[in-house]
């Protein structure tokens, strides 16, 4: 590849603050508002034009991993979707455009100031290896932001990339990552004309909890659209909308522009496909249409930035407790199929897990000062990130960075000085 030299330039700073968080998904917004509740001038960068991450703009709108033990900044927006009457009555499905107001305005309420459209470029350090800045890009050029503490929720580590962290992806090895989805939200279905398709089960149904997914690729497969994810699932939101999870994109990079171009393509090619096709079934299917797809195709993993402490997949089947627990996570390890050859749906490769612990130390870079990280980029192995790379956990993930990272920056602290058991109550 060829390279050409720029010029040398002057890089305004745009704002001086206490907390900035790069990334506007769950954990980010978790990790705002902890950090704005906690008395911190916090802003919040995010790429795309709303809040919410994997939940709004990648459409995914569904709490994975949810447990009866959550509690805290999870809840909260949980039940305020509840009162909004933005969730399905069949589980943690929500209403997307619902979603994206409810967090502005948890947000602005909290004292967040909120920056959309812009993209995390580069960092800067001093010479004590501590970030000093985040720059940006934007409509409004190139932008410094200046604070003593950063967190990276963009998912991808883009943050902690940009500052020389050290990374892993995929498996170890091969570095084969589990797929990405391309997601559609669905309407002209009626949830009683197709239940036994959708996760929309009750317990007088007698259904499995698969059967819903294999009766649904069965259907797909007849109508002629075989779809590239073995396990679709139609996910009940409200009325008669409904989440269409059945696109899998196998061997590609979600830090690969091309890799992410490629996938959305055919990913939104293939959901188009299997409506038209659900149309020509007819009966209850005759009227079935896209309402919106991904914005951002849904990436499952990617970076996953060096910590203090490497979250293992030892630690989960030994039920690990930590006593700077940042969130108690219960989901299984979800690996989705990384090679199509060997299989198009997912599993847990005969790991089971028993609920562990996520340190804190898990969300402190290890290579960089200052900076924090939380969501599915915080330090851990493949198996483990197969498990707590889930919305459930990321939240409270954000929320425990928060409150370290307001902490740190009112006391002029490093992340790792501050003791968990000053925040975390």
């Amino acid at each position: 590849m060829t390279a050409i030299t720029e010029a040398a330039r002057q890089t305004p700073v745009a704002e001086d603050c206490d907390v900035v968080v790069c990334g506007g998904g769950p954990a980010g917004v978790a990790a705002a508002l902890a950090a704005a509740r906690a008395g911190a001038r916090t802003r919040l960068i995010e790429l795309h034009g709303s809040l919410g991450g994997i939940w709004t703009v990648g459409r995914m709108a569904f709490v994975c991993g949810m447990h009866a033990s959550k509690n805290g900044i999870l809840m909260e927006i949980v039940n305020g979707l509840k009162a909004r009457n933005a969730v399905g009555l069949s589980g943690l499905a929500f209403d997307v455009e619902e979603t994206k107001l409810l967090l502005e305005e948890m947000c602005l309420e909290a004292g967040v100031t909120i920056r959309l459209h812009t993209r995390v470029v580069d960092t800067i350090r001093n010479a004590e290896n501590r970030i000093t800045c985040a720059i940006t890009e934007s409509k409004s050029g190139r932008e410094a932001w200046r604070a003593p503490v950063f967190i990276d929720c963009t998912g991808d580590g883009d943050l902690g990339a940009r500052a020389g962290c050290t990374f892993s992806v995929g498996r170890p090895g091969s570095g084969e990552t589990q797929p990405m989805s391309f997601i559609a939200v669905v309407t002209g279905i009626e949830l009683e004309a197709i239940r036994q398709f959708t996760n929309a089960r009750r317990p007088e149904d007698g259904q499995s909890r698969i059967s819903h997914k294999k009766r649904l690729q069965t259907l797909l497969t007849e109508a002629g659209t075989p779809p590239s994810y073995s396990h679709p699932t139609l996910f009940h939101i409200h009325d008669n909308l409904f989440l269409m999870m059945s696109n899998h994109e196998y061997g590609m990079s979600g830090i690969d522009a091309d890799h992410l171009t490629q996938s959305t393509l055919r990913g939104r090619t293939e959901v188009h496909a299997q409506m038209a096709a659900l149309r020509k079934v007819g009966g209850p299917w005759k009227d079935i249409r896209i309402v919106a797809t991904s914005d951002q195709i849904g990436v499952r993993e990617a970076r996953r930035i060096k910590g203090r402490y490497a979250v293992t997949v030892d630690d989960l089947v030994s039920g690990v407790r930590h006593p700077d627990a940042a969130t108690r996570c219960h989901f299984c390890v979800d690996v989705h199929a990384t090679n199509p050859a060997k299989g198009k749906g997912l599993g847990n490769e005969g790991v089971k897990a028993k609920p562990y612990d996520i340190p804190i130390r898990a969300l402190i870079a290890a290579d960089v000062d200052g900076l924090m990280m939380a969501g599915r980029c915080i330090s851990g192995d493949f198996l483990a990130h197969a498990s707590y790379r889930v919305t459930a956990d990321a939240v409270p993930m954000g929320e425990a960075a928060g409150k370290v990272a307001a902490a740190a920056a009112r006391t002029d602290r490093l992340p790792q000085d501050v003791p968990w058991d000053e925040v975390g109550k």
